[in-house]
């Protein structure tokens, strides 16, 4: 039987159970992403400000942080006059208070700085709305002179990024304080990070364990896609392993594209719940599907929910659920139960 005491006491008294029937502190693959310069690390916004960003403290410690700022890049200074994407026949980038074109620049420096870093990225966290960084809703104006928005758009450095890798983890500051987002943002990162490395190897019995050990994860994003991959990894058409991988890493992208919905969590929860159906007493079955309802409801987080399974994996000796990374998909120290209720995913 358990209880439920409410979110954060119900938590740490789990995490704490946890760690004294002994589970394994879990080890990451160091994801690299390129991030806006003006979060947290230099005052090189437009205004000379740095931005303060909860996330990226957060990840700090867990992630390879790759700094840019595109405007100071291509020789603005800090602090600068304003610039702006103007419409026409062909988007151009601008500033209207020197009538400066910084369209080539802008996008010879993205070719040259994404170039620069090739296919070693995992994702990217930029500032929204920037007429450099943002991936969407960035104002785009009639001319050079005209102060009516005409529609919106991405920013010139984002565009680079979004056509290059799409299907990379990509966000803006602002959005991950939408705990959905954020949790997808996180599990892609590092799931994505994951991959790159096994990738590195080049051995088929590391894409099956890296496979098998996402099982539960990759079946909460998509069923249909999880037996697409499956069937990739059995390579009946016995494809060398380049040729494997060329057809895993765009269905693990189609996978992740869009986060997993509370349904699909619950199904994959009750699927887990089902190893133990023999070992669980009737109240501790009623128990759990009384939180999965609460779960349903929005009332308690997807991590009260996996607590319990997890602590069910330590009670009764499951390795093969030890090793599922549907647990614990990036660093526990990220997970942060506050949710803004704002924000949507990229279509």
């Amino acid at each position: 039987m358990f209880i439920y005491w409410g979110n954060e006491e119900f938590l740490l008294i789990l995490q704490t159970l946890i760690r004294k029937r002994g589970i394994i502190v879990k080890e990451f693959v160091v994801p690299k992403v390129v991030v806006s310069r003006c979060l947290e690390f230099d005052e090189v916004r437009y205004n000379g400000a740095v931005i303060p960003d909860k996330a990226v403290q957060r990840m700090a410690p867990y992630v390879e942080f790759v700094p840019v700022c595109p405007e100071v890049e291509i020789g603005l200074g800090v602090p600068r006059e304003t610039i702006r994407i103007v419409g026409g026949e062909k988007e151009r980038l601008v500033q209207p208070k020197t009538g400066e074109d910084l369209t080539t620049g802008m996008n010879a420096f993205t070719e040259s700085f994404l170039n620069s870093i090739g296919s070693e990225v995992d994702g990217f966290l930029l500032k929204n709305r920037s007429p450099t960084c943002g991936m969407q809703d960035v104002k785009v104006y009639y001319d050079i002179d005209h102060p009516q928005v005409s529609g919106k758009s991405s920013g010139f450095f984002a565009r680079g990024v979004l056509k290059r890798y799409p299907g990379l983890a990509l966000e803006e500051e602002g959005r991950l304080k939408n705990f959905t987002l954020r949790h997808h943002y996180f599990t892609k990162l590092f799931t994505l990070a994951s991959f790159r490395k096994m990738k590195a190897h080049g051995q088929m019995k590391d894409l099956q364990k890296f496979h098998s050990s996402n099982k539960y994860l990759f079946m909460a994003y998509h069923p249909g896609t999880l037996k697409k991959m499956g069937r990739v990894v059995a390579n009946h058409d016995h494809l060398s392993i380049q040729g494997v991988f060329h057809e895993y890493e765009p269905l693990l992208y189609e996978l992740m594209a869009e986060p997993a919905k509370a349904a699909s969590h619950i199904n994959v929860c009750q699927h887990i719940a089902g190893y133990f159906k023999k070992e669980l007493s009737a109240e501790e079955k009623e128990d759990f599907q009384t939180l999965l309802k609460r779960y349903k409801e929005e009332k308690v987080p997807l991590s009260a929910v996996l607590s319990v399974l997890n602590t069910w994996t330590v009670r009764f000796r499951s390795g093969y659920l030890k090793d599922q990374t549907y647990f614990e998909p990036y660093p526990s120290d990220l997970l942060e139960i506050s949710d803004s209720g704002k924000g949507r995913a990229y279509s």
